[in-house]
């Protein structure tokens, strides 16, 4: 065990406190757009919007106008507008990698990777990369996937992990 693993496990162990996973916050430069296609491709709901911050995120933040949280089962994604921002997602300094969500079944992959097609062909949102979904492949152990990005360049996961893997 490293000495990283040791001082957490004896962390967690003393009672320090175990965060969770709350949301992820998206910037963008057309809330509506986001907005639309997070319901359209995840079926997420608007929960609530925001037009006015605290001192501090507008700190944070500078020029944020509006802030919407989506929500679909137990994710909850803040899509915030900003202007400023690149479109060209390549050309942005820091972003994350990729988020990866997991389906129950195999043929939903299927449908998700329909569903983000007939939206991006549908014409209705403007994407800052324009790039189709990969294929859904599938790995030695059985798991399979495809990647694909949002309206705003962002890249997500889908996978499918056979029963026993977690």
């Amino acid at each position: 065990m490293s000495e990283t693993q040791s001082v957490l496990t004896s962390a967690l162990r003393d009672g320090y406190p175990k965060p969770q996973f709350h949301h992820v916050g998206i910037q963008t430069n057309d809330l509506e757009n986001s907005v639309r296609w997070y319901e359209d491709f995840l079926g997420c709901e608007r929960a609530w919007t925001l037009d006015r911050f605290s001192e501090l995120t507008q700190s944070r933040l500078p020029g944020i106008r509006a802030l919407t949280e989506m929500v679909f089962g137990d994710v909850r994604i803040h899509l915030f507008e900003r202007p400023g921002r690149t479109s060209d997602p390549a050309e942005s300094a820091v972003q994350f990698q990729h988020f990866c969500f997991c389906v129950i079944a195999v043929d939903e992959l299927v449908t998700l990777r329909r569903r983000w097609t007939d939206l991006y062909e549908s014409g209705r949102y403007t994407f800052a990369l324009d790039e189709l979904p990969t294929d859904i492949v599938s790995d030695t152990d059985g798991v399979q996937s495809f990647y694909a990005y949002d309206v705003n360049g962002l890249e997500f996961e889908f996978t499918y992990l056979p029963s026993g893997m977690s």
